[in-house]
């Protein structure tokens, strides 16, 4: 763990001296992320969805968190391979470095959300720390989605556009723009959070965040029924094909 926090820590700092702003781009970036979304959705699409901005920075500034963090953990074997060729060290610690790093960044953007939701009117809660639990649960699937994704880009590096493509079709499938209560087909909405646990995460979010209301509890049950089950079979895979691994994001 101390290795991890080690190499996150040097990644940040090495990440902040890249640029004139520094650490203002943790949170900057996903702002300009909301701010062109809001323009083209409420401004250009003239979208009725009351406080729209607050909603889209929840669902947003959440989502930007999982889709980050998935894709740039999938080219992480490939991009140490120099370092996995010389050191035998537990393949997962590569992805696992920069969702460290990532969970860094993601919980100034929190401190970012709650500061802007209160500057807009909505007074933090006692059901606000029902966050810290969500954002575990996210955490969780954010681990076990990025361990396969860094996997599957040493079996073949094709893969790491199939993963960037799938994000951006989650973009569009995850709530982040439209509210899942709002579908008026009860079937449609009860797969898409049975399917994409990240319609549950985001509706969650906002529930707490925005609606003063305690989340659905046996929803949120299933997300951590499935993101256990990612995270397990990722590490089983990756304890298995130790070695493999090795071997093959050598020759990627």
């Amino acid at each position: 763990m101390t290795l991890l926090d080690t190499l996150a820590r040097f990644e940040l700092k090495a990440d902040a001296r890249r640029y004139y702003l520094g650490y203002l781009w943790w949170v900057l970036e996903p702002m300009l992320y909301v701010a062109v979304f809001y323009l083209v959705f409420d401004k250009l699409l003239d979208n009725r969805q009351p406080d729209f901005l607050v909603f889209l920075a929840v669902g947003k500034l959440t989502f930007i968190w999982f889709s980050k963090s998935v894709n740039q953990a999938g080219m992480s074997l490939v991009q140490n391979r120099g370092l996995i060729a010389q050191i035998d060290l537990p393949k997962h610690l590569f992805p696992m470095a920069i969702l460290h790093e990532g969970l860094y960044r993601q919980l100034a953007v929190f401190l970012f959300l709650v500061g802007f939701l209160a500057l807009a009117g909505f007074t933090p809660t006692a059901l606000w720390w029902w966050l810290v639990p969500l954002a575990m649960i996210q955490y969780v699937l954010i681990i076990g989605c990025s361990l396969l994704a860094a996997l599957l880009v040493c079996v073949r590096r094709d893969f790491q556009l199939f993963i960037q493509l799938g994000t951006v079709f989650l973009l569009f499938m995850s709530g982040v723009f439209w509210d899942v209560s709002s579908i008026s087909d009860p079937d449609l909405a009860y797969w898409l959070q049975v399917l994409n646990p990240l319609v549950v995460l985001l509706d969650s979010y906002r529930q707490i965040l925005l609606w003063s209301q305690v989340p659905n509890v046996s929803a949120l049950l299933w997300v951590c029924v499935e993101s256990a089950v990612l995270l397990a079979t990722a590490l089983y895979l990756y304890r298995r094909l130790h070695y493999w691994l090795a071997s093959r994001a050598i020759t990627q």
